[in-house]
C-alpha cells in the first residue's frame, strides 16, 4: 500500500513537472512573439517619425516659398500701380 502511495506521488510530481515544462515552453513562445511584435512596432514608429520629419521639412520649405511668392506678388502689384493699374 505504501509503495502504491509513493508511486502515485511520484507520478503526480512527474505530471506537475511536465505541466510546468509545458507552461515554460508556452511562456517562452509568448515572450518571443511579444518581443518580435515590440520590435516591429518600434520599426513602424521610427518610420512614422521619419515621415513626420520629412513632412515637417516640406511644410517649412512650402511656407518659405509662399512667403517669397507673396513678396514677389506684392512687388509686381506695386510696380503695376506705379504705371496706373487699379486693382479691385
Amino acid at each position: 500500500m505504501e509503495k502504491q502511495f509513493v508511486d502515485l506521488l511520484s507520478e503526480e510530481l512527474k505530471l506537475q513537472e511536465t505541466v510546468g515544462e509545458e507552461h515554460i515552453h508556452h511562456m517562452n513562445i509568448t515572450f518571443g512573439e511579444a518581443r518580435r511584435l515590440a520590435s516591429q512596432y518600434q520599426k513602424e514608429a521610427e518610420k512614422c517619425n521619419a515621415a513626420t520629419e520629412i513632412c515637417e521639412a516640406a511644410r517649412e520649405r512650402a511656407e518659405a516659398l509662399l512667403l517669397k511668392e507673396r513678396k514677389i506678388t506684392s512687388l509686381w502689384e506695386q510696380r503695376a500701380r506705379q504705371v496706373g493699374w487699379q486693382g479691385e
